[in-house]
């Protein structure tokens, strides 16, 4: 079964950048690059969000969030089984946990988060 570990959260400066990476391991069915995949976010007591989404294949289908749109970036390397959010312009409204999903075919994998702490 996949496993999906995100990495690079932690303290940024209002205004500062973040990026996080999100890797897959073990057994991909049907191959990675048939997976979309997904940024979330939540903080505590509230839902978690859609931040970002990617496409399958070479990724050329992304949509956005309104509040990333223009300060995030997703990308993936299928090579490498790993999905990227690129966040830059970061304010103190961006602190969250942050995760990311992968999917085919309606069946999701999670990983387990990576705090991304913004100060002011």
């Amino acid at each position: 079964q996949m496993q999906l570990v995100e990495s690079g959260g932690g303290m940024a400066q209002t205004g500062g950048s973040l990026r996080l990476s999100c890797v897959a391991s073990g057994y991909v069915h049907g191959g990675y690059s048939a997976y979309t995949g997904s940024w979330y976010r939540q903080v505590p007591g509230k839902e978690r969000v859609l931040v970002a989404f990617i496409a399958s294949g070479s990724g050329g289908l992304t949509e956005y969030a309104d509040f990333a749109q223009g300060r995030f970036t997703i990308s993936r390397d299928n090579g490498q089984k790993t999905i990227y959010l690129q966040m830059n312009g970061l304010s103190v409204e961006d602190t969250a946990v942050y995760y990311c999903k992968v999917s085919l075919r309606g069946e999701d994998y999670w990983g387990q988060g990576t705090q991304v702490t913004v100060s002011p």
